[in-house]
């Protein structure tokens, strides 16, 4: 009896098997299709017409217009740099690698939001030996810098950090910790020859920063600093601001020009979807940002497949065709970005110069001879408004009110800077060497706009030579911007 209970229901299995295989064969196959649909590859000939990759144009000279660069650097700017302690200020130190560097695209955002994917879009790199991993789970932990090379090659943290010629030299004060989280990539591609890409760690709000093991926060100013254009990437399944996220909208005040938002893997909305997540982000982004215009946020999907079907098709490309053209227009004014950030960084040097010149003859104005110094100059410190210290520097020399630093930086500075181990301004000249203020004055009214004019009219300055002029130290195998 129990065999026969048992064929009785291997049979009705059997039966039922049989109803339902055409159905589960003809949903694979329907699986297939959609999938086959979904991995059918985007037309790249916008990516390459807009960025001008396949054009072969005549290597500009340049060479000239860095060295002289160089010279009015290393002559003009970095004396007084050494002289009043500037890069324990702000702590930028440039190097000549930073000076003849390509620029940088920077990518910040949440994780998963597809940066290390836009990075292999834009670089055609999907299903090669060369692209990024990526996944819908965390997966870009170190920070990595994509650059051009002859082969495909990896570059540990701590040899970049050992090599001037790449700039990176100053990353070696986060720590070896963090070096071990810095990548190098050099790969063979006529867009790195132009641009060099920063893939970078995405934001978990639900990580306190010192389970990284480094300074994030010190580090993304690090490459923000020195960014000529950066990419914050969002999408629609990630929109709110936490407390790191927040931070680092502080930290991109004042390179608002920089900045572009990006809403990504926005054909996987519907229209009225879409317009609810496109006015979320303007929502969660409006009191980060300090600007009175609203910021242009740019709305497609960068990836290579196909848009899905019944979106927006049109406008998305035309969306990636005009960041694609923001793009090309940072490639296009390197020598000039380069050239206004040096003259940008001398302004400051100068301000910081006047300041501390300033509180050191208010120093001597009070000084008696049976005075404390020590509680004079804290007296000073601690209220430069009581002593006219900045109000004096804005009356009686051209600088602007909005460029003046903050008044709390100076306390820490003469912390571990004695007042005692600067000289006044007019005493730092010499016969042959001339002053220093007026040098820096002079770099910042003529030589360096008299430099930038000559690219802007196609004129190509005559090539120094750096024994005779003086361009600068050669780079040691030891080893943007505000």
């Amino acid at each position: 009896q129990s065999s026969r209970v048992l064929l009785a229901a291997t049979m009705k299995g059997l039966r039922l098997f049989c109803c339902l295989a055409p159905l589960l064969l003809l949903g694979a196959a329907e699986d297939t299709d959609d999938d086959g649909e979904e991995l059918s590859k985007r037309d790249r000939s916008h990516i390459e017409s807009t960025l001008k990759l396949s054009e072969e144009k005549p290597k500009d000279d340049y060479s000239g217009v860095l060295q002289r660069l160089r010279k009015i650097y290393h002559t003009t700017i970095k004396p007084m740099e050494h002289s009043y302690k500037y890069n324990e200020l702000r702590q930028h130190e440039i190097t000549d690698g930073e000076i003849t560097s390509k620029p940088m695209v920077l990518f910040l955002g949440p994780w998963s939001v597809g940066k290390s994917t836009m990075i292999n879009y834009l670089l055609g790199l999907n299903e090669t030996s060369y692209q990024l991993y990526t996944g819908a789970e965390p997966t870009t932990s170190e920070f990595t810098v994509l650059m051009h090379g002859p082969k495909l090659k990896t570059i540990e943290g701590i040899v970049m950090a050992a090599d001037s010629a790449r700039s990176f030299s100053p990353l070696e004060k986060f720590g070896q910790n963090f070096l071990e989280k810095l990548v190098g990539i050099e790969i063979p591609h006529k867009l790195l020859e132009r641009v060099s890409f920063v893939d970078t760690p995405g934001i978990i709000e639900n990580r306190k920063q010192q389970e990284r093991g480094y300074p994030f926060n010190d580090v993304c100013q690090w490459f923000i600093d020195r960014a000529d254009l950066i990419f914050i990437v969002f999408d629609p399944t990630k929109l709110d601001v936490g407390l790191e996220l927040e931070m680092l909208f502080r930290q991109l005040k004042g390179r608002e020009s920089q900045i572009r938002i990006i809403l990504n893997k926005a054909d996987s909305l519907a229209t009225q979807e879409l317009m609810r997540v496109y006015g979320a982000l303007f929502w969660s982004l409006a009191p980060l940002i300090n600007v009175t215009e609203p910021p242009r946020v740019y709305v497609s999907s960068f990836w290579p497949t196909e848009y899905h079907p019944e979106t927006h098709k049109e406008l998305f490309l035309k969306e990636e065709i005009s960041l694609l053209e923001d793009l090309n227009q940072v490639i296009e004014n390197r020598l000039e970005n380069k050239i206004a950030f040096i003259r940008q960084h001398a302004i400051r040097v100068r301000i910081h110069a006047l300041l501390v010149d300033r509180y050191l003859q208010t120093y001597k104005d009070k000084m008696t001879f049976f005075g404390d110094g020590e509680l004079i100059f804290k007296d000073i410190v601690d209220d430069p408004d009581k002593f006219l210290i900045f109000k004096t520097i804005l009356a009686k020399t051209n600088v602007s009110k909005f460029d003046l630093p903050n008044r709390e930086a100076y306390k820490d500075f003469f912390s571990i800077n004695p007042i005692s181990s600067f000289r006044l301004l007019s005493q730092q000249c010499s016969y042959m060497g001339g002053c220093l203020l007026d040098k820096i004055e002079r770099a910042i009214a003529h030589e360096l706009p008299d430099l930038l004019g000559s690219i802007g009219f196609g004129k190509k300055p005559s090539v120094l030579n750096c024994d005779k002029t003086g361009c600068g130290e050669t780079p040691k195998s030891r080893y943007k911007k505000p």
